[in-house]
């Protein structure tokens, strides 16, 4: 296997803009002017269950079950949730990748839902998507110039100085070399894969780009180069990007807005800033309090850790109402019984909670339920203290083991040892 190399877009002479500064979180240009390439509505797909000789259908795995978005062009809407909330199916939705049982998938005014594979063919030039596994992506048993130069041979399309000359552009656009052509994808790191999987994807110019988890199977390095890349992509080729990822901390470095999904639904959608400033969904506010902090600063500060207890229900029979009332700490009587709609606030969210967060409840004089009592565990988080308070404590430490050793010199050692396994443990790894 090949060693990653750090080959960039500036070393290959190819003008490549800088990277996309934080802002306030809405994408770039007049966002007044900007039309709606991709508009999904009510958007739903069951897995039947069949069981039996005779493969009758008992039930449904609702991996998405009724979800409404918009995305405009040129921005990048990030799609975050646990895992098996159906983000990865979604994302495979609206690439027409899989069937869907119900809703209305439009892209460019156009409605793509029901088209079939000879009505989707001319869609694919401007439709692709970034895997997320890059070693079971890629076919091993063809070289990398066959991989990415397949989109040219399935559309009929004859790139000007012929399809080899533009898969090694499209080669050194993302970083490697033009004469890697000719390997193998064994001959190359997770990264450069990656890569190799992006280079695909742009091969045929597209207007809209799914990625689904581009960097959760990368090393946290590599992550950073895939991420840049993508982003510099997007300001040169002017692609709209629909990032599907579980990583809180890549989703709030590359997205324009965000929606939160929890089992098979939207819960909140809003601009990057504010979701992060000021989530209105409990769940969404729990999903955040696990997102480290990387500030020498707040290194002896406190922080607090929402625990949800018990596990996702399943997909197969969802709760009624709020699916997220088994967990939620605000759940009321209502929570049980009627499905919140994802409704804009005055704030600009979009939020399906009966009691959002630091917002008026939409039903007032509710009692939270004795089960809501009981649905989190808050966790104080301790930093660790200053490190001029180590030399003291490790002298008070010295001092006393001095002592018992003058006291009782044969059995000091031993003691010393003991003492230390059985009195630090506790203090270093408590149980949680």
């Amino acid at each position: 296997m090949s060693e990653e190399k750090a080959v960039t877009s500036e070393d290959k002479g190819v003008d490549v803009p800088a990277q996309r500064s934080a802002g306030d979180g809405t994408p770039a240009g007049d966002a007044a002017s900007r039309e709606v390439l991709l508009k999904v509505t009510g958007l739903q797909k069951h897995f039947p269950l069949k069981k039996g000789m005779l493969q009758r259908t008992t039930g449904a795995v609702k991996a998405v079950d009724g979800i409404d978005f918009e995305v405009h062009s040129g921005e990048t809407l990030g799609v975050v949730g646990e895992s098996g909330c159906g983000k990865s199916t979604m994302g495979r939705l609206i690439t027409r990748l899989l069937e869907p049982t119900a809703g209305k998938i439009e892209f460019e005014g156009r409605d793509i839902t029901h088209l079939g594979v000879s009505g989707m063919r001319p869609m694919r030039r401007d439709m692709q998507m970034i895997f997320q596994d890059p070693y079971s992506s890629l076919n091993p048993r063809h070289t990398i110039g066959t991989i990415v130069g397949a989109p040219f041979k399935l559309q009929g399309v004859t790139p000007e100085g012929g399809v080899k000359k533009e898969v090694q552009r499209l080669l050194e656009v993302v970083g490697l070399n033009p004469e890697h052509y000719n390997r193998y994808p064994h001959e190359f790191s997770g990264g450069q894969r990656q890569r190799i999987g992006i280079a695909r994807a742009l091969a045929l110019k597209p207007k809209l780009v799914v990625a689904d988890e581009p960097v959760s199977a990368l090393d946290v390095s590599i992550q950073a180069q895939v991420v840049n890349l993508l982003d510099d992509l997007q300001r040169e080729l002017g692609l709209t990007y629909v990032i599907i990822a579980h990583d809180l901390s890549v989703v709030r470095h590359v997205s324009d807005r965000i929606a939160v999904m929890y089992l098979g639904k939207v819960v909140e959608l809003a601009d990057r800033e504010s979701l992060y400033r000021a989530p209105m969904h409990p769940y969404t506010k729990a999903l955040l309090s696990a997102v480290p902090i990387p500030d020498p600063k707040r290194r002896s500060a406190k922080s607090e850790r929402i625990l949800l207890k018990g596990d996702v229900p399943s997909p197969i029979a969802p709760p009624s109402g709020c699916r997220f009332h088994t967990r939620c700490w605000k759940a009321t009587e209502v929570c049980k019984t009627q499905e919140p709609p994802l409704a804009a606030l005055k704030t600009g969210h979009q939020v399906a909670c009966h009691h959002p967060e630091d917002a008026p409840d939409q039903v007032p004089g509710e009692e939270i339920t004795a089960q809501a009592r009981e649905a989190i565990e808050i966790v104080e988080v301790r930093k660790s203290e200053p490190a001029a308070e180590e030399p003291e404590a490790a002298a008070q430490e010295s001092e006393a083991a001095s002592e018992a050793e003058a006291q009782e010199p044969e059995a000091a050692e031993p003691a010393a040892d003991g003492g230390a396994g059985s009195s630090g443990t506790p203090e270093d790894n408590p149980k949680e």
